[in-house]
């Protein structure tokens, strides 16, 4: 790993916003110059220590929501395709003129620069094309539809640029650090920018650079407290997993663990570059930096081996990393963060009504936090959605499972279905670690885990966990299903001053 990557820190810092001149520069920085911010994406990136959380645990709501501030109920984006919302008319209408980079170029005056993976299906021709170039951004390039490494269009400010497979001039990762040096080369030296970089890596087809195919030989997934174990007391859909995984899986995703983090390693030479040449131009003290991805991923947890929509930890835990101007570094915050705050936290929108009322994240601020204020009020509980997604006819591997699966292995396993939308609530605070979800089926199918008792989630504790805390989960769960704004912001159930109950396990 690059020092560029070392130096990025857990931690987070907000730019605070000032009603006399709209946006006022962060503590640490000094001058009149607003602070620049780079945000690098990764797609599919889970991580086990640390990091914060994603509202769905799937790439196009994930997306919506670090965009918007919003939770998936809100934007409306539920799934990866254009009936779902994704990139739809519908969200270039309603939700696109309102993100945080369209707000921090009209009322910040903030260069704005994209380059890489946007929204899945960005770029349909039933949505515009690649011809439509979402407002707010001064510089757009922008891959077409799903994660590529080689034969891709882009659109270049509204134009396709269509790219082969050679190396040197077609990988895409390579291909977004080298506009991003171009960007930080050419731009105005006269007003703040922010730059949103999102990679294909890790995705699939996991195809790494020449130079690093050979990495991580000896690498294996990881094989921790839930790997390869039957997913008993949980809903159908992880029970079907055959546990025992046949060697013929287990050799599948240890091949394909090996390839994300051969992937990874371009990512770690984009970041290398994007730092020295910030440094270079005298622009790095005064520039934060947040690495992050959309959502995570499990190879073999639960016997299930490779994807991601679960609702567990190893599907919904992403890394947040961040260095810049007045963050300290080696420290780690245990904060309850979620990708609905990156607009309101780290772009400054907390003083503005108009902005603040339409999202959920807004309102908390971590800056008292990472000056060592002990006594700060912080949410104890975040909200995790997914809608399930199955084909009408029966998978062709699976013929005995019927209609409603999809992604199924050839060994019938399948990853997803009709009625695996669930919604959670993902509860910690100084006391309490607890996950509480219901699923959207006949059964109304609950699962809920200790996670100070049982960090793997190997236990569903829901027949056993006192009545009171449950009923209490319940109806958190309910109101924050339908809060918007500031009412999802409320006290939690494990907030201070409230009635806990007790816990049985």
């Amino acid at each position: 790993m690059s020092p560029a990557v070392q130096g990025l820190v857990l931690a987070a810092l907000l730019l605070v916003l000032s009603r006399d001149w709209g946006c006022a520069q962060a503590a640490g920085t000094s001058g009149t110059r607003k602070p620049s911010v780079v945000l690098i994406l990764t797609d599919d990136q889970d991580v086990c220590l640390g990091g914060m959380y994603v509202p769905s645990a799937l790439c196009c709501p994930s997306r919506a929501s670090i965009l918007t501030g919003k939770y998936p109920h809100n934007h409306h984006v539920v799934n990866n395709t254009l009936e779902g919302n994704c990139s739809s008319k519908s969200w270039q209408k309603i939700q696109e003129p309102y993100t945080f980079p369209a707000l921090l170029k009209s009322m910040c005056g903030y260069q704005t620069f994209f380059a890489g993976k946007y929204l899945n299906e960005y770029g349909a021709e039933d949505a515009g094309g690649i011809g439509h170039v979402p407002p707010g951004w001064s510089f757009w390039y922008a891959l077409e539809k799903n994660s590529k490494y080689y034969n891709y269009t882009l659109s270049v400010n509204g134009k396709a640029q269509r790219h082969g497979e050679n190396y040197s001039a077609d990988y895409l990762t390579d291909v977004l650090a080298n506009m991003s040096l171009d960007f930080l080369e050419y731009k105005s030296n006269f007003e703040p920018f922010f730059m949103m970089i999102s990679t294909p890596a890790p995705h699939s087809p996991w195809i790494p650079a020449p130079q690093y195919k050979k990495s991580f030989q000896n690498v294996s997934a990881p094989r921790n407290g839930n790997f390869n174990i039957h997913g008993k007391d949980k809903h159908w859909l992880i029970r079907q997993a055959k546990t025992p995984m046949t060697n013929s899986s287990i050799q599948f995703l240890d091949d394909a663990f090996r390839k994300r983090w051969q992937t990874l390693l371009s990512v770690d030479d984009l970041i290398e570059k994007l730092v020295k040449k910030l440094e270079l131009l005298g622009e790095l003290d005064t520039t934060y930096i947040f690495y992050t991805s959309d959502n995570g991923f499990h190879t073999g947890q639960f016997s299930l081996p490779i994807d991601k929509r679960q609702l567990y930890e190893f599907d919904i835990k992403v890394p947040l990393l961040v260095r810049g101007p007045g963050i300290k570094p080696n420290q780690t915050n245990k904060m309850l963060v979620a990708n609905i705050d990156l607009g309101s936290h780290y772009f400054g929108y907390l003083q503005d009504l108009i902005i603040n009322k339409d999202t959920d994240g807004g309102g908390w601020s971590l800056l008292p936090r990472l000056r060592g204020d002990k006594n700060l009020t912080w949410r104890s509980d975040v909200l995790i959605e997914y809608q399930g997604e199955g084909h009408n006819s029966s998978d062709p591997t699976c013929p005995a499972l019927g209609p409603g699966v999809t992604h199924c292995f050839p060994d019938c396993v399948c990853e997803d279905s009709y009625n695996n939308t669930y919604a959670c609530v993902r509860t910690l605070s100084t006391s309490w670690d607890l996950q509480y979800c219901e699923f959207d089926d006949r059964e109304v199918f609950v699962e809920v885990y200790n996670l100070t008792a049982d960090p793997h989630q190997l236990t569903n504790i829901a027949k056993t966990i006192d009545q009171e805390i449950l009923e209490k989960m319940n109806y958190r769960l309910m109101m924050l299903q339908s809060c918007s704004g500031a009412t999802c912001r409320t006290p939690g159930v494990f907030d201070p001053g409230r009635d806990h109950g007790r816990m049985t396990t």
